[in-house]
Order: C-alpha cells, then sequence, then structure tokens
C-alpha cells in the first residue's frame, strides 16, 4: 500500500526501515528451517552441505532418511508386503513405534486438558467467582514455571503414588502443561459470551448441560479446539517430562531424537524434524482458521 503524501521524509524512511527490520527477524526465525529440510535429503551420512548439494546434483539427494524412519529397527526390511513387512514394521520400527506413543499420549493428553481446561475457563468467566485472579495464576502456572522444575517435582509426587514410567503418569503430566493453553483460549473466547443467554435457556426450563450443550458449547468451541490442539502440540513437543517420567515403552518422537543425537548421529532425525514442522505449520494453520470463525461468530470480523 501507498504512503499518503503527507508523510515527512523521516516517517518514510522509518515506514521502510521498520519493514526491512521484521523481514531479517522473520528471516531469522525460519532460518534453522531452511537449512533443516535440504540437509533431510543429504544422500550422505553428513549434517553438513555437500559439494554435490550445493552443486544441485541429482545424484547427491535421496530420500534415503524418510525410508529409514520405517525401516530402523525392523527384523526383516527388505521383506515384500507379502511376507509380513506391514506387521513387522507396525510392530518393530523404532520411529514408527515412537510415532504410535506420540499420537496416542497427545490425544488423550489434549482430550483431559480440554476438559479440565473448559470448566475452569467456564467457572473464571463469571463475575461472582472469588479469587479469580489468583486461580487463574495458579491453573497458568505450568507455563511460568521453567519446566525441569516441573518435571522434577511430577516426577517425584508420581513416582510416590506409583504412576511414574507409566502411560498413566504421562499423560497425565503432559495434561497439566496442556490445561493452562485451554484455560487461555476459552477464557479469550468467553470475554465477549452474553451470559443472559445462559439465565434465558436456564429459565425457559432447559439443564445445565443442555444449556452448556446447545448454547454455550457452539459458540466456544472454536477456543475449545483451538486449545485443544496447542495442547496436543505441547504434549508431540514435550522431551523433558519424557526424560523424568518416559521409559522406553512410552517413548514418544523428541524423546527418540534426544536418544538418537546422543547415541546414534544420523540425518533421519533431520527428516523426522523437517515432517514436525510441516505437522505443526498445519496444525497452527488450523487453529488460526478457528480463531477467525470464532471472531466471525462473535461479530468481531466479517
Amino acid at each position: 500500500m501507498a504512503l499518503p503524501p503527507y508523510k515527512t521524509a523521516l516517517q518514510r524512511a522509518w515506514h521502510y526501515s521498520f519493514r526491512g527490520i521484521c523481514g531479517l527477524i522473520f528471516v531469522f526465525l525460519i532460518a534453522p528451517l531452511l537449512i533443516v529440510a535440504p540437509l533431510s535429503f543429504n544422500v550422505e551420512p553428513y549434517f553438513s552441505f555437500t559439494p554435490g548439494m550445493l552443486a544441485f546434483e541429482p545424484e547427491a539427494y535421496s530420500t534415503r532418511w524418510y525410508e529409514n524412519i520405517v525401516n530402523l529397527g525392523m527384523v526383516n526390511p527388505d521383506a515384500s508386503y507379502a511376507e509380513g513387512w506391514w506387521k513387522d514394521m507396525w510392530e518393530n520400527a523404532q520411529w514408527i513405534r515412537a510415532i504410535k506413543n506420540s499420537f496416542f499420549i497427545g490425544i488423550f493428553s489434549a482430550l483431559i486438558a480440554t476438559a479440565l481446561g473448559t470448566l475452569a475457563a467456564l467457572g473464571l468467566s463469571k463475575p461472582e467467582m472469588p479469587f479469580r485472579a489468583a486461580i487463574t495464576g495458579f491453573l497458568i502456572s505450568p507455563m511460568i514455571v521453567p519446566i525441569i522444575v516441573t518435571a522434577t517435582g511430577m516426577y517425584f509426587f508420581y513416582a510416590t503414588i506409583g504412576i511414574a514410567k507409566t502411560y498413566v503418569g504421562v499423560i497425565v503430566a503432559h495434561a497439566t502443561l496442556g490445561v493452562p493453553f485451554v484455560v487461555i483460549t476459552v477464557t479469550a473466547t468467553l470475554s465477549g459470551f452474553d451470559h443472559n443467554l445462559t439465565r434465558a435457556a436456564l429459565s425457559l426450563g432447559a439443564t445445565p448441560w443442555t444449556a452448556f450443550h446447545k448454547v454455550i458449547m457452539p459458540l466456544i468451541l472454536p477456543g475449545m479446539i483451538s486449545g485443544g490442539l496447542f495442547a496436543f502440540v505441547t504434549s508431540f513437543d514435550d522431551v523433558v517430562v519424557m526424560l523424568f517420567l518416559g521409559d522406553l515403552e512410552q517413548r514418544t518422537v523428541p524423546r527418540q531424537m534426544w536418544s538418537g543425537i546422543r547415541e546414534q548421529i544420523s540425518p533421519t532425525i533431520l527428516a523426522v524434524a523437517t515432517i514436525l514442522v510441516l505437522f505443526s505449520i498445519a496444525l497452527l494453520t488450523v487453529a488460526e482458521l478457528l480463531r477467525r470463525r470464532s471472531e466471525r461468530l462473535q461479530g468481531i470480523a466479517k
């Protein structure tokens, strides 16, 4: 958009300088992604660009590291599909097992975080709720307290009650980390909610559940889904809590990447990182679309 003619020379200089600074910050943020993605196609087992890659030679690029995601750990990776290749891959491939664990733990922890966070946000949205500021601060504390401190406390507490190193312990821990995101997104959605709608539904004979299901939930559903997505991503990306509470059976993708960096340096990690980046972009795109839909429902945007 062209600048208005009444802008001074200093204002014009700041206008273009500001955009240049924003562009440099953007490049700085996405530069690691621009490096990781091409390196994941390196035919050599190196974490650096080879002369052939810099010369854009076709033979210098390969998808071998993406194939290694499904082959690593298989008993017979060269078997045909009829000889049980799919079963071997599903049961024995290390990265596939980690992906299954990540989705299993992430989905259940997101569901728990969404349910608890929505209930908390509904209570905090009522003006008669006492100590709202203190309760809100307590609920979002997992976002503020360093994750290493939270993970240490969880480990000692969960070990005491006997759920450390189990799926239950990891799911509950990740749900705890995801609740603040649900509280924030649902609370933001409820900021423009008219509670007279709920009172009207109750005065017409609706039960509290019917009022929530028919009146409140359709309006806050985008916020609930956005919070659930953020809770899922928080669980999917966590490695610190997994180091404390997870065992070999509960190893997730980030934990597998951590182990791969320490034990066996392989560009397979770069291939997995590229897939995770694309997956995160897709989830954030969905969250943004839901946010815009929520604004349209509330009349904030067209």
